[in-house]
């Protein structure tokens, strides 16, 4: 095991009940003033450390971050799985719900639907340019993350109405704010459509979203859309268990 790890975990564990001065922290360590304060350094410029006015050194806001997601990963199956079943099975179609994890939105539940199975897989990491759960949770994120996300997308074509530019999936992305749903036109396989809505937090966030997918002979698009009402009010229900007390369109 690294040593240097080892430490920094201490150095964090140790800062994280009281402030703690560098002469504290290297005692605790048992390590030379110069190594602590390097350690400590490293710490504060990746966030999880932070240098209090009397140079005592607390956690960093990073760490607050990275907790939360650790938390969100754990709950977020476990609590909207009951809702993302039943969506599936009054729907037909099957049903992934995604989330954002650093700048890329990850498949963290899935329930394939009575007409057709997907080899989309929980764990995965749902295209930008094609997938329209990326695209609805993106549309909605902080313009640093959806920006981020464009500039590490492929663009790689997979069918004619595949989005190939970082201009396009923005307009595409504007399209989705606007209109508060995102849609997948055969963008990946030109044999399924697909349609996304946002799920909301308690602070009226989207970091994750529910998608439904069907074959086009199925339900085309247009026969998905005109169940946007119904679907909106599914992924409402989800919002509710995350805390949202607002509507279904993101509005106290």
């Amino acid at each position: 095991m690294s040593q240097t790890v080892v430490r920094a975990l201490d150095i964090l564990r140790f800062i994280s009940t009281s402030p703690r001065s560098l002469t504290e922290v290297a005692a605790h360590l048992d390590v030379h003033k110069s190594t602590a304060l390097r350690l400590l350094q490293t710490l504060s410029l990746q966030g999880f450390a932070r240098q209090l006015s009397n140079g005592a050194y607390v956690t960093g806001f990073g760490i607050i971050a990275l907790g939360q997601l650790a938390i969100d990963q754990i709950d977020a199956r476990t609590i909207a799985h009951p809702h993302v079943q039943r969506l599936s099975e009054e729907s037909g179609h099957t049903v992934h719900l995604a989330q954002l994890t650093g700048d890329e939105v990850v498949y963290v539940d899935k329930v394939d639907g009575a007409t057709m199975m997907m080899g989309s897989r929980i764990g995965l990491r749902a295209e930008t340019h094609s997938a329209s759960v990326a695209k609805v949770v993106l549309a909605f994120a902080d313009e640093a993350v959806r920006e981020k996300a464009i500039t590490a997308a492929t663009f790689q074509r997979y069918s004619s109405t595949t989005i190939v530019t970082a201009e396009a999936l923005r307009q595409e992305l504007s399209q989705v704010r606007s209109r508060g749903w995102a849609e997948d036109n055969g963008e990946k396989e030109d044999y399924i459509n697909c349609v996304a809505l946002p799920i909301y937090d308690a602070r009226g966030k989207v970091s994750m979203g529910v998608s439904l997918t069907a074959l086009k002979v199925v339900a085309p698009l247009e026969v998905l859309r005109a169940r946007i009402p119904e679907f909106r009010l599914s992924a409402l229900t989800i919002s509710r268990e995350f805390g949202w007390r607002g509507d279904e369109y993101g509005k106290h």
